[in-house]
């Protein structure tokens, strides 16, 4: 079975290993990235997704985006996670290709039009470019075969404030639009992103069976190891965005629950996910007006993290 997808991105280390898999696996079909900021400034993020796939040897269309919140001013990116240039300060080649002229929403659009029940999203960053697709052409909500989101939080609580995630956080207005908006969507959070660790061992493969792929992937993994031995206390790192795909190829590895999901945009909560599963009565109704979607609450994180593994090796 072929998933053509888009991957919308903001590479990133654990999105340059997820943009691996993507352009790997078998049953994956990447149509194009789109890019975002967020883990880095989105000139960036196109100069490493358009590397990524160069150092692959494909040639997909990148297609460049949203370069801040669509209400809020932007927060500066996580250079202590990711490095200043978002693959852990590495040396890096030049890139040769060119970014598609379209903006990424005109992209998603084009895309999904073309091939109308196809195409799932894939988003792994802020969800700006998906809720300006949403305002170019509000059909595609019954165009797209899917949306998988990397982001949010049900019960783990936040990564960057104590109940926000960092995607949903940095643009929470336009995570509010795309996870209430009427199309088939799965979150897949921290509940579930937390339980994978991508270890040393599973690196070593990666980056012998990669070339000059894996040179990269290998290098900026050192770096961002660093950053979660001191935050969570693991040898390793934490997969996050991999994860999106270990859910779009093999959805048994999850446990999900059905129901409505809202973003608080305000306050002190900021960026928080709220998910009232499907059926449960509360005191008024207002969390249960959105759109029924998926959120995935537990993983067999041992086996996505072989998964990840052995799809890159």
């Amino acid at each position: 079975m072929s998933h053509p997808i888009i991957f919308d991105t903001d590479p990133g280390v654990d999105d340059a290993q997820a943009i691996a898999i993507a352009l790997r696996h078998p049953e994956i079909e990447l149509l194009g990235m789109t890019t975002t900021f967020g883990n880095v400034d989105v000139e960036t993020a196109t100069h490493n997704a358009l590397l990524l796939a160069q150092l692959a040897g494909d040639d997909i269309p990148v297609a460049q985006g949203a370069a801040c919140p669509m209400v809020k001013p932007r927060h500066p990116a996580p250079k202590h996670i990711h490095g200043d240039n978002g693959l852990g300060n590495i040396e890096l080649p030049e890139v040769t290709g060119q970014a598609d002229p379209r903006s990424a929403a005109q992209f998603i659009v084009d895309t999904v039009n073309q091939r109308p029940g196809e195409v799932t999203l894939v988003a792994v960053g802020p969800l700006g470019n998906l809720a300006a697709a949403l305002q170019l052409d509000p059909a595609i909500t019954g165009k797209v075969k899917n949306v998988i989101v990397m982001g949010g939080s049900i019960r783990e609580g936040g990564n960057v404030t104590p109940v926000a995630e960092a995607n949903i956080f940095n643009d929470a207005h336009a995570a509010q639009r795309v996870l209430t908006a009427a199309w088939p969507l799965t979150l897949v959070g921290l509940d579930v992103t937390h339980r994978c660790v991508l270890t040393p061992a599973h690196m070593a493969r990666i980056e012998s069976a990669q070339g000059k792929l894996g040179k990269v992937l290998a290098g900026s993994y050192a770096f961002y190891r660093e950053f979660y031995r001191g935050a969570l206390g693991i040898d390793g790192c934490c997969p996050h965005d991999s994860v999106a795909l270990a859910w779009l190829v093999k959805p048994e590895l999850f446990t999900t629950a059905q129901g409505h999901l809202h973003v608080v945009t305000e306050g002190a909560a900021e960026g928080q996910t709220l998910f009232a599963p499907m059926g449960r009565k509360f005191i008024e109704e207002r969390w249960s007006m959105t759109p029924e979607q998926t959120v995935c609450l537990d993983v067999d994180g041992e086996a996505a993290s072989n998964w990840i593994a052995d799809t890159l090796s």
